[in-house]
């Protein structure tokens, strides 16, 4: 099995501040940690930057323009307490939501089954109008609307396990039944939204997570109702924005996933994703915090992705 590996060195130049934990540091470490005789397999491509027409499915015209025309000469522009855009942010998110846009077509058109994309920023909380958590555009739901628009598929499947709630993917397809949107977070936790209660069109699944909770609670989440509505919706695409932040290295949060639990979750999805979906799957980074957990995590998640 070959996996498509999307980056750009572009993706390293957002740079949000001092101290900030969402650094180019991170991206740094999930190369290093694929840059092995194990991931030889990979093919390596060049993340080309996403579309205005792309964006626009799913963003409002006005956070297109912001961020395009928001690029401050120097220093920084903050956007909120946790989000700031510097020189090199503008190509950085383009080239995040190009990659996945990229890796979708390569999936669709047949030419490898699998494919994931190591960029930043991060875009899970990015809804249609704001730029938000660390995200500026919400590179996974662009991708996602980018498969419905230009292809027969018509149903996609989005499944998030940051240990974060994506409140922006979940906002843009609310009420849009082709997407399923379902989620395994750290429940109460930034930024608020992630209730199981909170079902959309009846395509959202949130399975939320007490503080404390390790793998058993995580894969009971998964196996009980994650899984199930999975299968029951029958995706024609998996999505999955990968973040591991809910490693219980991760300094964010206080959830206590083990490495081994990515390679669990990911060994599911390919499983969905085969009998449902042709074997179809995108996956984009998200968070993750801790440089360790994020070599380790990213690793698995990858060496799955390439099992038969």
């Amino acid at each position: 099995m070959t996996v498509a590996l999307f980056t750009h060195a572009a993706c390293l130049d957002h740079m949000p501040g001092p101290g900030h934990p969402e650094s180019p540091s991170r991206l740094a470490a999930v190369l290093q940690a694929l840059d092995t005789d194990r991931f030889a397999r990979v093919d390596r491509i060049e993340a080309p930057r996403a579309t205005r027409e792309q964006l626009l499915r799913v963003h409002d015209a006005r956070l297109v323009d912001d961020i395009h025309e928001g690029v401050p000469a120097d220093g920084l522009r903050r956007l909120d307490a946790d989000t700031a855009m510097s020189p090199g942010s503008k190509d950085a998110a383009l080239r995040a939501a190009g990659a996945v846009c990229a890796a979708v077509d390569l999936v669709l058109a047949g030419n490898t089954r699998r494919a994931f994309c190591a960029v930043r920023p991060p875009g899970h909380h990015a809804t249609a109008q704001t730029a938000m958590g660390f995200c500026l555009f919400n590179s996974v739901a662009v991708g996602a609307a980018h498969a419905l628009a230009g292809s027969a598929v018509e149903r996609v499947a989005i499944i998030d396990f940051d240990v974060h709630h994506g409140n922006g993917t979940q906002d843009i397809f609310w009420s849009d039944a082709r997407v399923m949107y379902a989620s395994s977070h750290q429940w109460p936790l930034y930024p608020g939204t992630g209730a199981a209660r909170e079902r959309g069109a009846g395509n959202i699944v949130n399975a939320p997570l007490d503080p404390g909770a390790g793998s058993v609670e995580f894969r009971e989440a998964y196996t009980k109702t994650v899984l199930p509505a999975l299968e029951a919706f029958a995706p024609q695409l998996v999505m999955v924005s990968a973040g591991f932040d809910a490693h219980k290295l991760d300094p964010l949060a206080n959830l206590n996933l083990e490495t081994s639990d990515y390679a669990w979750v990911t060994e599911r999805l390919v499983e969905l994703a085969e009998r449902h979906a042709q074997g179809r799957i995108v996956s984009s980074l998200e968070g993750g915090y801790s440089l360790t957990a994020l070599r380790e995590a990213t690793a698995a998640h990858m060496t799955a992705l390439l099992e038969d």
